[in-house]
C-alpha cells in the first residue's frame, strides 16, 4: 500500500458517503467497490475535492459541505410553470413525480413536479440537493501522487 498526500492529479481510491444527516444516506460506496479517480478529473465537484487535499492514506474524516460548495442554492428561475396538456394524457401528473425533457442541445433535463394547480403544473429543474448542507464522509484507501 502506498502512502501519499492528496494533491492535484493524485490518483485516489476511497470510500465515500454523502448524507443529508446521520441517518439519511444519499449515496455511498461503503460496503461496495471503492471509488477511484484522479483529483481534478471532474468526477467530484471542486467543492468536494478541496476537502480531500492534504488527506493521506488511511484517513477517515467527515466534513459538512455547505450548499455553495456542493449543488448551490435553488434558483427560482429553474421552477417552470407548464400547461397540463404538455404532458402525456395517460401520465399521472402528481407532486414528487420526476419528469424528463430534452434541452435545446437534446440533452436530458430532469425535473420534479412540485405542485399541480388546475391546468398548470409546476416543475422544479433545480438539482434535488440544491440548498442542502451535505455530510461528506471519506475513508482514503490509497493515494498515488503524480510524479
Amino acid at each position: 500500500m502506498s502512502v501519499g498526500v492528496i494533491a492535484q492529479n493524485s490518483k485516489i481510491s476511497m470510500h465515500f458517503a454523502l448524507k443529508l444527516d446521520e441517518q439519511q444516506v444519499v449515496d455511498s460506496t461503503f460496503g461496495r467497490q471503492p471509488a477511484q479517480f484522479t483529483l481534478g478529473d471532474g468526477n467530484l465537484l471542486p467543492g468536494f475535492e478541496e476537502f480531500l487535499v492534504g488527506l493521506t492514506t488511511g484517513d477517515h474524516k467527515t466534513f459538512d459541505i455547505p450548499p455553495e460548495k456542493a449543488f448551490g442554492q435553488p434558483n427560482p428561475q429553474n421552477v417552470q410553470e407548464m400547461k397540463r396538456n404538455t404532458f402525456p394524457v395517460d401520465m399521472p401528473v402528481a407532486p414528487g413525480l420526476m419528469v424528463s425533457f430534452a434541452d435545446a442541445q437534446g440533452a436530458e433535463l430532469p425535473g420534479v413536479i412540485s405542485h399541480v394547480e388546475g391546468d398548470w403544473v409546476m416543475v422544479d429543474f433545480n438539482h434535488p440537493l440544491a440548498g442542502k448542507t451535505l455530510k461528506f464522509e471519506v475513508q482514503i484507501l490509497e493515494v498515488n501522487n503524480a510524479d
